[in-house]
């Protein structure tokens, strides 16, 4: 996800209780009530939202290395045709935790080392080209842009166009698999982070408020970090990903351009945002939906639909998304406009909201 821009920092996010009013939809109307019980959410925030999306994501990777191996040593168009496919389905759980960007994956350097975008093939090409031994350690002291998932989607696929597995070199196989390699050792770095027999993360977040805990003091700190992750996607999404290169109507700033996914990956950003506010992934949990509804139920609703609606309409976009940049900008603009609803209610409703309310 990285490279683009520092994003905004969100208007409300340091405001008092008693300055809310000014930030969102008639908050003070809003009968917050007694304090709210967040253990039972952040505990399912945790484990089934994010170790579980984490634990699929290691998953896939391992798939991935598989299915590369076995190009590598059988290059044949079938088993090219599987590590693209084994591509993309990995990509699916990573852009779904683009909701979450916080924790071990942003203080160990983990979200850059596995998606920095755009990426320049002229750079990665240097690599190839260069004299260097492509190592699995070679390739994890590279740039973050010459390795992670889009130099893996550049060595697998080209511009849409099926690439022949006859046309790989031995030299684009070692840079394949230590690139796969060392993203598998990432994802797996990642999983331990938040994993009971790892770093715990999950822990951290599930014990928000309780004594000793110094990242999040209070439920609400943890609350709050929920809310801004999605906000921060949100931006990103309608800001970033789908902006810039429609603005510039430059191909160049498309992110999965390489494999046409394009639209595939916005739409799993934003289920990722549906993900964290309705606490599920595999399984169902409690989400920050029950939060919400309890305090305003229109609101809720509301969101919810807002959330479904920009997955909809991104995917009208007409395929592949770098055409649509120039040739159905009107479909472009309308999911711009979808999904910067979604940030809006995120940042003027219920950040608000949370941050007016009571936790235990």
């Amino acid at each position: 996800m990285k490279f683009y821009k520092i994003w905004t920092i969100f208007c409300c996010l340091l405001i008092t209780p008693a300055l809310i009013v000014g930030c969102g939809d008639d908050v003070e109307d809003v009968d917050l009530g007694e304090s709210y019980d967040a253990g039972t959410m952040l505990d399912d925030f945790a484990n089934t939202v994010v170790l579980a999306t984490y634990s699929d994501l290691d998953s896939k990777a391992g798939e991935l290395l598989a299915a590369v191996k076995a190009l590598e040593a059988d290059t044949t168009q079938a088993n090219l045709e599987k590590a693209q496919q084994a591509w993309k389905a990995t990509r699916t759980p990573w852009e779904q935790s683009e909701s979450f960007l916080f924790g071990p994956v942003d203080t160990q350097g983990l979200d850059p080392a596995l998606d920095s975008w755009p990426v320049d093939h002229v750079n990665l090409q240097s690599v190839l080209d260069s004299d260097d031994d492509l190592t699995v350690d070679y390739v994890s002291g590279l740039e973050d842009t010459q390795k992670g998932f889009h130099t893996i989607e550049f060595l697998l696929f080209r511009d849409g166009d099926q690439r022949k597995a006859s046309d790989i070199t031995e030299r684009e196989l070692e840079y394949l698999v230590s690139s796969t390699e060392n993203l598998k050792a990432s994802t797996s770095q990642l999983k331990l982070a938040w994993a009971p027999e790892g770093e715990n993360f999950s822990r951290t977040v599930a014990s928000a408020g309780e004594e000793g805990n110094a990242v999040y003091p209070s439920q609400s700190s943890a609350v709050q970090e929920m809310v801004n992750g999605m906000i921060t996607i949100a931006d990103e999404v309608a800001n970033g990903k789908i902006s810039d290169p429609y603005n510039e109507s430059d191909t160049t700033l498309v992110e999965s351009q390489f494999s046409f996914n394009s639209i595939s990956d916005f739409q799993d950003n934003i289920r990722g945002i549906q993900n964290v506010y309705m606490g599920k992934f595999v399984n169902d949990g409690q989400g920050l939906n029950e939060f919400v509804n309890r305090k305003d139920a229109d609101l809720n609703s509301r969101f919810q639909t807002e959330i479904q609606k920009a997955i909809d309409t991104i995917g009208e976009i007409p395929d592949p998304f770098r055409d649509s940049i120039t040739g159905s900008r009107s479909a472009v603009q309308a999911a711009i406009d979808a999904v910067s609803k979604v940030q809006l209610t995120l940042e003027q409703d219920i950040l608000p909201l949370v941050q007016a309310s009571e936790f235990n």
